[in-house]
């Protein structure tokens, strides 16, 4: 029984100093827990008050807007920025984010007048593809000595760069269906958003391509031209710029004309006497066949081709006016045939051919005789006729004065009494 009562004893004991151990460890870990809070409060309070503490970008005491040195709002106070690993890929950052184009030059130290505000950052980096010099990674308070000596400045372009347009094709003239390639170009590439391709006197662009932000050109194609293509063009880009982002607009390239040519197949006639029947001419009279198109370009001319059962012949005249006349003074067996035309010019170092006309048959027909055959036969029926007329008369009076002519006897008769 001792035993018994010992032992519960002791367990009671035990059991008084585990809760005891337990409460001790829950007030400790809720004293750390505190001291956690706290500290994680502070530090994003710091953090937040850090990021939330700039208000604004700025460039000052340069020639414009668009050149100066750099300034950051913080707390309401305008302070400067180390120079110290002040880049261009910062300075482009600042440019953007101010609507001024890209850098064209970065300064360190004393090129603007020295400031005299609190120094903001210190150690900037930038990849070039931040909306904002916020957004770099920098440093606000470094053991590094910097002093307003040292403050980061920049020259930006004021606008963006103009863009550069060439051609890739090598000729600046084209048939209806084909491609024209041209390349944009642009001298520096960041946050650049996409390419676009103008015609001029067109608002709206004829082909836009998507760009990755470090590209800084691009190929345009324009697909299928036809005649309404024909002009002058120039191309542009997009960049993303500031905090929030916004897009900018290059000025306008250099402008390329190009040429659309579309022959329409020539149309033909032929003129002759008019005693010739339809299609033919006759032999030994002149004719001519005229070439005639609706659009007339600089250098063209017109070509008569005549396909004959010997051989073919061409004959080319140039295109001063819209119609062309081919004439020949003789016709002849070897001018039998069929005639077609077709309209050639050269542009631009290419020579381009229109269809040909549809076919001309031209037969060349020997001359009527003076006589025709059912003449000839009502002429010599009429001969016979006078003919015959005329014997019937010889012969007539032939037997007339015979019947009045006396005989030899009566004459001797008349002579004896």
């Amino acid at each position: 029984m001792v035993f018994a009562v010992l032992h519960i004893t002791t367990s009671k004991d035990e059991s008084k100093t585990t809760g005891s151990l337990h409460s001790r460890w829950k007030a400790e870990e809720k004293m750390l827990m505190g001291l956690l809070y706290i500290l994680l409060t502070g530090l994003l309070g710091a953090l937040w008050d850090g990021v939330t503490a700039f208000g604004g970008v700025r460039l000052v005491d340069g020639d414009n807007n668009c050149s100066g040195r750099v300034e950051v709002l913080r707390h309401k106070e305008w302070g400067t920025v180390c120079g110290y690993g002040w880049d261009f890929r910062a300075a482009d950052v600042v440019c953007l984010e101010l609507g001024c184009g890209l850098a064209e030059n970065v300064h360190n130290g004393l090129r603007f007048r020295k400031a005299s505000g609190p120094i903001w950052l210190h150690q900037v980096q930038c990849s070039g593809q931040e909306s904002s010099l916020l957004h770099c990674r920098v440093v606000l308070n470094s053991n590094l000595h910097c002093t307003h000596e040292n403050d980061a400045g920049v020259k930006c372009s004021g606008t963006l760069l103009t863009p550069i347009l060439t051609l890739m094709s090598p000729h600046t003239v084209f048939s209806p269906g084909e491609s024209v390639r041209f390349v944009c170009r642009v001298l520096l590439g960041h946050h650049l958003s996409d390419f676009h391709l103008y015609k001029n006197g067109v608002s709206t662009p004829l082909v836009t391509q998507r760009a990755d932000q470090t590209q800084n050109m691009m190929e345009l194609t324009l697909s299928d031209v036809e005649t309404f293509h024909q002009g002058s063009y120039s191309c542009g880009y997009r960049i993303k710029s500031g905090f929030p982002t916004r897009l900018l607009s290059s000025p306008p390239s250099n402008a390329i004309n190009i040429t659309v040519v579309e022959l329409l197949t020539p149309q033909h006639w032929y003129n002759t006497s008019a005693e010739a029947p339809a299609g033919s001419v006759i032999k030994g009279q002149s004719f001519n066949i005229t070439c005639s198109t609706l659009q007339q370009y600089p250098g063209g001319s017109f070509q008569l081709r005549l396909i004959r059962s010997n051989g073919t012949v061409r004959q080319t005249l140039p295109a001063l006016t819209p119609s062309v006349t081919f004439t020949f003074s003789n016709a002849q067996s070897s001018n039998e045939g069929y005639y077609y035309c077709l309209y050639r010019v050269q542009l631009g170092g290419r020579t381009f051919v229109s269809r040909e006309s549809q076919p001309l048959p031209i037969a060349i027909r020997d001359p009527d005789p003076i006589l025709s055959p059912m003449g000839i036969s009502w002429l010599v029926s009429g001969l016979t006729f006078v003919v015959a007329l005329i014997i019937i008369v010889i012969v007539a009076k032939v037997l007339c004065n015979k019947e009045r002519k006396p005989s030899e006897l009566e004459r001797e008769t008349r002579t004896c009494a």
